[in-house]
């Protein structure tokens, strides 16, 4: 990636929102599926990748530019890190912002510690979103794909259908208003309004057909020992 000025100031830009912001932000449109697993084991070392400014206890924060909580500012098509250093590896909502996601999963599974879990989510029916690019979307399959020579050891949703109607209908209604101020006015009345209605993704996401329009996928992966 271009380490920009202009894409680093877009960059903070979207992590940097004042206290108002954060007090009126209405809950998220969606809910996390419960049934996707989250207690495969830390290690001493584990990496997340694209945490930005969150605190990620337990893990290396690394991301593109420094900012507070980011422990190494680096690109992750060539992690500054030895083979098999770690024992877990977080990459969320990362692989459709990088260049070459082919060459990223390479690296991850490198850094990976045999034994180890690698965990992948991403988009499929989600907004386009620059952070600071936005260059694709994945199935399952399309995951898989990126897994090398790691075995699959849960597959999933995330988040299901009805995310993917909710997050698509707000920023559809904000694409027909002229003026930024109004859009962000749409974005917080209708996201108190309708986030009620996100809750309807826990039936669904125990059918098969959550995936036909789902939000987010997720592949845990593990390293032969």
């Amino acid at each position: 990636m271009g380490h920009t000025s202009a894409l680093e100031q877009r960059y903070r830009a979207r992590q940097a929102r004042g206290w108002l912001r954060r007090a009126l932000e209405p809950p998220a449109p969606f809910v996390m599926n419960p049934r996707e697993p989250t207690d495969f084991p830390l290690g001493r070392w584990n990496l997340y990748i694209g945490g930005a400014g969150r605190a990620v206890p337990g893990y290396v924060n690394l991301d593109l530019f420094p900012m507070p909580g980011v422990d190494i500012a680096a690109d992750a098509e060539q992690l500054p890190f030895a083979g098999g250093v770690f024992q877990r590896v977080e990459c969320d909502a990362v692989l459709e912002h990088v260049r070459d996601a082919a060459r990223v999963a390479a690296e991850l599974r490198r850094v990976l510690a045999p034994g180890g879990y690698l965990h992948l989510v991403t988009p499929f029916c989600h907004p386009f979103h620059e952070y600071p690019k936005d260059y694709r979307r994945f199935t399952l399959d399309g995951l898989k794909q990126l897994a090398g020579d790691l075995e699959v050891v849960a597959e999933g949703w995330r988040t299901g259908p009805t995310a993917t109607l909710l997050v698509v209908g707000i920023e559809y209604v904000k694409g027909l208003l002229p003026w930024r101020w109004w859009r962000g006015g749409v974005h917080f009345a209708l996201g108190w309004l309708l986030f009620p209605l996100r809750y309807l993704d826990l039936p669904l996401l125990k059918t098969p057909r959550a995936g036909r329009i789902g939000n987010h996928c997720y592949l845990w992966l593990r390293k032969a020992a």
